[in-house]
């Protein structure tokens, strides 16, 4: 049952709907792309945990489904939300990746190599760092030897870091790919699938009515800090009129979409295995409705974790 237009929502059927929303409330029947899709992605940064991921979340998963997706170039592995590895369908990859420039220019303006890079002709060296890797895939540590014999008097590792931030770069199979494995070695992404003029690219507004219908409700900080983009609070404004607004127990503003899927509070939640990563951590500013005592942090690195009664 929906609630009622400024409802406020407690932390429990917070809990239930962000799992129902995410299909670790029920698992669901569906072709592994298509629940990637509906998740907007999953995080990859380890190769392995989008199978983790879904093995929690759909009926009968085989993780062969998935790897062939991969060879097949139906999916991919690449920097998109919070300038992190995402594994997107082929489709997403291209119409999500331009809107993610801007953030990706942020991040590498503020990182340490950008200040290594003492006066360096950035557009020259992005086309260039584009035609090597688009020639040959290769290791990081290969574009970084090979952009450092050109320009020998700057930094190699932050030349090649300015590629991997500012071009978009896909790492190819069977990197990722269940019972394979491979160092992570790049291309572009329009090497790796060619290039589509049709395809047009995802609106930010597009992107958060995604986001809400797999992680809301939420606030405008949840959904910058999913998205690492910036102007959330403005594009969240000019959706107002078609979203529908609710309040937690602590008086934040959550927003989500028409219809958006609710489950009962007292409803039952199995015991679930995620990750190391999974976008159910990382896909709120305020993990509360996932996490009580619990941090997400250190702790968390090499290993799973178990959900019980929901948390």
């Amino acid at each position: 049952m929906v609630p009622e237009q400024g409802a406020v929502l407690d932390a429990r059927t917070l809990n239930r709907t962000l799992l129902a929303r995410q299909s670790l409330l029920d698992r669901v029947e569906a072709e592994p792309l298509h629940a990637v899709a509906c998740l907007v992605g999953m995080q990859s940064q380890v190769p392995l945990d989008p199978y983790v991921g879904l093995w929690s979340r759909v009926r009968g998963f085989d993780p062969e489904s998935l790897g062939s997706a991969l060879l097949e170039r139906r999916a991919v592995r690449m920097t998109l939300m919070r300038a992190t590895l995402h594994l997107v369908g082929s489709g997403d990859a291209r119409r999500i990746r331009p809107l993610m420039q801007p953030m990706l220019e942020r991040a590498f303006a503020s990182s340490p190599f950008a200040r290594r890079m003492n006066g360096v002709d950035l557009a020259a060296l992005l086309v260039r760092g584009r035609e090597l890797v688009d020639a040959v895939p290769m290791p990081l540590s290969r574009l970084r030897d090979a952009l450092g014999k050109e320009w020998p008097d700057h930094d190699a590792d932050a030349l090649a870091n300015a590629v991997r931030y500012l071009v978009p770069l896909v790492q190819v199979t069977p990197r990722g790919v269940w019972g394979a494995s491979m160092q992570p070695t790049v291309t572009t992404l329009d090497a790796w699938l060619g290039q589509d003029e049709r395809v047009d690219g995802a609106t930010a507004e597009e992107l958060v009515l995604r986001y809400l219908r797999a992680f809301g409700p939420a606030s405008a900080a949840d959904i910058r800090a999913w998205s690492g983009l910036g102007g959330i609070r403005a594009v969240v404004d000019g959706l107002q009129p078609q979203l529908r607004l609710y309040r937690d127990e602590a008086g934040r503003e959550l927003y989500d979409v028409p219809g958006g899927a609710f489950a009962d509070a007292a409803a039952p939640a199995p015991v679930r295995f995620l990750p190391e990563y999974d976008n159910v951590f990382l896909g709120h500013a305020d993990r509360s409705r996932i996490m009580d005592t619990v941090t997400f942090g250190p702790a968390f690195a090499h290993s799973g974790s178990f959900f019980a009664d929901g948390f």
